[in-house]
Parts: C-alpha cells; structure tokens; sequence
C-alpha cells in the first residue's frame, strides 16, 4: 500500500521545538513546514495545501485560539492540533469548541501525535469526499438526471 504523505504545518514561536519536530516527521514520511506565529500561519495555509496544523496555543501576539478562529474561517477543512503546555487545559478544551480536532499536552509523545495526525487527515478526507459528492449530485440535479 502507497503511503500518501499528510501536509503539515506546524505553528510556534519556540524554534527550536519546530524545527525538531518537523525533522520528525519528514523522517517519518510526513510533509512539514513551519511557521512561527499566527500570521505566518495564516500564510502558509493561504499558499500551501495543508491537512493538518499543530498549533501551540501560548504565542506572542496573535494566540493560538484567534489563530485557530481564522483558521477554521479561511479554511474550514484544515484540522488542527493544539499543543497546550500543563495548566492550560481549559484553553484547549476551549479550542475544541472552536473547531480544534484535539489537544495534546506538551511535551507531546511523538507516536501519540502521529496517530492523532492521521487521524484528524481521515476526517479532513472524509470531509472532503462528502462535498464532492454533494457537489456531484448538485449537478445531476441541474441536469435534469436526477430527480
């Protein structure tokens, strides 16, 4: 079975944490890019195709819970992760109201980001594929080849 690669991008204004877990997953077969703050977030998203955005929740200016919100209002599909350092559980639950797939508490075990990556890339999939088909039968309609 041909492994497709998930896009990600992932948002920090920690450097060096980007950069080690961007080298992560591209050794685990992963696309990765990084940004460094909310608006370089907002960027990436505009000029790439990404599936998944881990997003850190504590960053200088622009936060992660007001980046997630223009996230999920620019682009509506792109799943996101949270990273949350301890005691800010209620942000992160906060997030998820907001459209955030999940959380995860940093440090985060690589393994336990991985599966939730693939997991939040399924449902960005799934999501994806019911609105070709809404799109699809939308046009049949139009036609005149479905009633």
């Amino acid at each position: 079975m041909v492994k497709i690669p998930i896009n990600i991008l992932v948002v920090d204004d920690e450097k060096d944490f980007v950069e080690i877990i961007s080298l992560r997953l591209e050794d685990a077969g992963e696309h990765a890019q990084a940004a460094y703050n909310g608006q370089e977030c907002l960027q990436a998203l505009a000029n790439n195709d990404i599936d998944v955005v881990i997003l850190d929740i504590k960053m200088p200016g622009m936060d992660g819970i007001e980046t997630l919100r223009e996230i999920k209002r620019r682009h509506p599909l792109v799943e996101v992760i949270l990273l949350t350092g301890h005691g800010a559980v209620d942000t992160a639950v906060e997030g998820m109201k907001l459209g955030a797939f999940d959380y995860l508490n940093k440090p985060a075990d690589f393994d336990d980001l991985l599966e939730l990556l693939h997991a939040a890339r399924k449902r960005k999939s799934e999501s994806e594929e019911r609105i070709r088909k809404a799109e699809a039968r939308s046009l049949l309609r139009k036609s005149g080849d479905l009633f």
